[in-house]
């Protein structure tokens, strides 16, 4: 006897199930979480050093399936060390740390304020990435090593915008490797770590300019207090306020982070 599938119809009965109602829809075209997810991971597989295999030689969808669950788990460092995020968090905490308060904003507040800007800040970058990389690749338009391809050259275009020649040459030497001609020639092995140096010593800069204008509060109330005599008063508990005051009337979030946008 000949085994057919059924589908259960309003009416209750029992009828013969049509040739396609069990076949499995392609994945990918409604699912936008699938499409984030494999986003990142082109974003991981891009910047990664190991970016030398040669991913056009993978067609095995198994094996195509265990990277990206591989790669997941490496999504943090691919956040941190590729995108905008590394100078935002950093500038965030030294803002914090000059007007004296140790955990206000707390960390949450810091890390989601900086997730989210970074998004902002890589929202052309990842739009690219996911019109000639993402998309076709889920709509098996192209192979892995085609959406690959296809991802690299934004996302350096972004890294080389913000890295500056002398790091760029510091790592490119201690590779010792041949310098290639052209800066779009590098691979990301040596790019990577020239762009993370670069955004901490940009993100160093915005802090000390930051923390100039507390400076000025911290000694002049810190000149009042000695010349009052209260020595055991520390000054830090009568400058606080001042300094939260301060960040409030000129609107320092808006000029913050503002600057800091541009600064991209």
């Amino acid at each position: 006897m000949k085994n057919e599938n059924h589908t259960l119809k309003n009416t209750g009965k029992y009828q013969p199930c049509p040739d396609n109602c069990h076949r499995p829809a392609k994945a990918g075209f409604t699912r936008p979480a699938m499409k984030i997810t494999l986003l990142f991971v082109l974003l991981f597989t891009t910047a990664s050093p190991a970016y030398a295999i040669d991913f056009k030689d993978i067609n095995n969808p198994l094996i195509e399936t265990f990277l990206i669950i591989s790669f997941l788990s490496f999504l943090p460092a691919v956040l941190i060390m590729v995108t905008s995020f590394t100078r935002i968090v950093v500038v965030l905490s030294f803002l914090r740390h000059a007007f004296g308060g140790q955990t206000v904003p707390p960390n949450t507040v810091v890390i989601g304020l900086s997730l989210f800007l970074t998004f902002f800040v890589m929202s052309p970058t990842i739009d690219v990435i996911n019109e000639k990389a993402v998309t076709p690749y889920l709509h098996e338009e192209v192979s892995f090593g085609e959406a690959i391809d296809e991802a690299v050259p934004p996302l350096r275009q972004f890294m080389l915008k913000q890295t500056r020649q002398k790091d760029i040459a510091l790592f490119a030497n201690l590779s010792k490797k041949p310098v290639p001609a052209k800066p779009e020639e590098l691979t990301m092995g040596v790019l990577i770590p020239a762009f993370a140096i670069s955004e901490l010593k940009t993100a160093f800069e915005i802090g000390f300019l930051l923390f100039l204008p507390f400076l000025i509060v911290d000694m002049v109330i810190a000149s009042i207090l000695l010349s009052m005599g209260m020595m055991m008063l520390p000054p830090v508990m009568i400058s606080l306020p001042f300094k939260l005051l301060l960040f409030v009337l000129v609107d320092g979030w808006n000029l913050v982070i503002g600057s800091l946008m541009r600064s991209f």
